[in-house]
């Protein structure tokens, strides 16, 4: 019903003021009243308008109202102080919407809002370093939760991870491989302070052990020889593990290190795959290293170099970040001859643009936020349309285990993964927990109560609202009622109690939920709305029996209720939540 306000009322500014005001640009609300006394909708476009027509807003608002032609569906339309605009619906209004779920069943929802536009949607996209773990799982789920919500309204969605299987990082965790390796073959080794140490790399080094045995073993002495100092013997550890990078390259030789490089990435990417599909999340995967293999990040930076964007400084390549409004230009290429990060990334978002996608949307850490006005001026730089850019953050989840934290590092391999939390707590609690809250606040993730069957467990209560339906229909069959859906569609109007009331106005609001956690990249809206509505129903089923004697009413309720069930199904669904139907 938004919509439709929103029309009536968008069509009488721009007939009464438009040739005094710039009524395209109007920004006014519409929302749900909290108090049954001042209507279902209320409008505050009177207060706005006062502002740019210097008039009372109750003035403004009494001449809206009386421009609003005679609809059946609104009951009656009051003026408050000091100015809102209060629309009260017909009952009439909240039976078509009881009708339409049960008609529609789990395409209630559904939209076309954004029929047919093309969304590229890049989320959780982790080093393939490691496992993944607990922080991770809260961008897997919102990117994941954020695609239904997009196809919901329309869209079709490309779904993306972006494998960072170049560079850096990965040849650290090769040569952590490597140095595990040799010490499996009882070689002394202190291992390097910023090389990765969990168990997982000793596993690694197991694996390619079994596939390959010693073919690629050298003497520790020959490896560690003449190296800088390490970060624990007062050296710099960034210097010691570049060193050492360089080092295991020359010893190795070029196929054998790749080899042992190329092991280690299908072994985690393959642990991050099966993590992923476990957990519900599925996407498309794009490898960093195919844009290399391409020539695609040459191409970038000649793109660059022809529109004047470049310099070179220091034997870098530099780009001109700092014209386009970051606060910093940036390095392309190091005095080395090695690419950067950010020369790939950029390759990566142009080869997006290649594609005519309406939206290009990116799912990244909230410690990447200095990273946004990078990317930005790159784009500007190539001359594409930086609006069609969007970045969405997602803070880290701290976890704790009742009022304990755990405390978690990456690089020392002390963090619980993902696997490891769906066993303890379960995908459905999991992925409920994770995006419950808005993505960029900070989320605490108590284990305990996640695991927990009571009604302090949001996703426990309103699964367990589906399953209380649920129980109804099976207590009806085993009471030998009839259900008849037509008997009570037409006996709606029996439903007159203030619990009815309100959990069929909880309903109305489902499809617009879904457009607007769509619209604002805000799927936690979602889980809000469904807490909500569990909520209206365990009030509902409190107060009211549904299998009384009385066929119309029975009907009538069982048809309010059955409503209920579906909505909830619909909603845990986008969530990737199951709907249990026994507890």
């Amino acid at each position: 019903m938004k919509r439709v306000i929103r029309s009536i009322l968008d069509d009488i500014i721009r007939e009464l003021w438009d040739d005094k005001i710039d009524v395209q640009n109007i920004v006014y609300q519409i929302s749900h009243s909290k108090n049954n006394e001042h209507g279902d909708l209320a409008t505050n476009i009177a207060l706005i308008l006062a502002k740019k027509l210097k008039r009372s807003p109750v003035d403004i608002a009494n001449e809206i109202k009386s421009c609003i032609k005679v609809n059946p569906l609104i009951e009656k339309i009051e003026v408050a102080n000091p100015g809102f605009i209060n629309f009260f619906f017909s009952v009439e209004i909240y039976h078509r919407f009881i009708n339409n779920i049960l008609e529609k069943k789990d395409e209630y929802g559904v939209s076309d809002l954004y029929e047919g536009q093309k969304v590229h949607l890049e989320f959780v996209s982790v080093n393939p370093t490691g496992p993944l773990h607990v922080g991770h799982g809260r961008n897997a789920v919102y990117g994941s939760v954020l695609a239904n919500c997009l196809e919901a309204v329309g869209c079709i969605v490309h779904r993306e991870y972006y494998i960072n299987d170049s560079g850096r990082q990965m040849d650290i965790l090769a040569i952590s491989v490597f140095i595990r390796y040799l010490e499996l073959y009882g070689e002394i080794i202190k291992f390097p302070v910023n090389g990765y140490q969990g168990g997982y790399v000793f596993d690694i080094a197991k694996d390619f052990i079994n596939e390959y045995g010693r073919g690629h073993f050298h003497k520790a002495n020959n490896v560690f020889e003449k190296l800088p100092l390490d970060y624990d013997e007062d050296g710099d550890k960034e210097k010691y593990i570049d060193a050492l990078i360089t080092r295991c390259k020359m010893i190795l030789g070029e196929d054998s290190y790749w080899q042992i490089h190329q092991f280690a990435l299908n072994n985690v990417l393959k642990g991050i795959k099966e993590d992923l599909e476990s957990f519900s999340v599925y996407q498309e995967w794009f490898s960093e290293q195919s844009l290399l293999d391409q020539n695609a990040v040459e191409d970038v930076i000649d793109l660059l170099k022809r529109k004047d964007c470049v310099y070179e400084k220091e034997h870098a390549l530099w780009f001109s970040a700092s014209k386009f409004g970051d606060e910093k230009d940036r390095v392309l290429i190091r005095a080395n001859g090695q690419y950067t990060y950010f020369a790939t990334d950029i390759a990566n978002h142009y080869n997006k643009y290649l594609t005519d996608y309406s939206q290009i949307i990116d799912v990244w850490g909230a410690d990447h936020h200095g990273y946004i006005p990078r990317m930005r001026a790159a784009i500007q730089a190539m001359g594409l349309d930086v609006n069609k850019f969007h970045v969405r953050l997602v803070q880290f989840a701290t976890l704790f285990r009742g009022d304990e934290q755990i405390q978690m590092s990456t690089r020392s391999g002390s963090f619980i993964t993902l696997k490891e939390l769906q066993e303890e707590v379960g995908a459905d609690a999991a992925r409920f927990f994770y995006i419950m809250r808005k993505a960029e606040q900070h989320m605490d993730f108590d284990i305990e109560l996640a695991k927990s069957k009571t009604s302090d467990n949001p996703v426990y209560y309103i699964q367990y609202a589906h399953a209380r339906i649920c129980s109804v229909f099976r207590q009806l069959i085993e009471l030998n009622f009839n259900y008849s859906k037509e008997i009570g569609l037409k006996n709606l109007h029996l439903l007159d109690t203030v619990e009815e009331s309100d959990l069929m106005k909880s309903l109305s609001r489902y499809t617009e939920v879904i457009e607007i956690s769509a619209i604002q990249y805000a799927p936690h809206l979602i889980a809000q709305y469904l807490k909500e509505l569990a909520t209206e129903f365990h009030t509902y089923y409190n107060a009211a029996k549904f299998l009384v004697e009385q066929e119309d009413l029975r009907n009538s309720r069982l048809c309010l209720i059955g409503a209920t069930k579906q909505v909830l199904l619909n909603g845990l669904t986008i969530l990737g939540v199951t709907s249990p139907e026994t507890m």
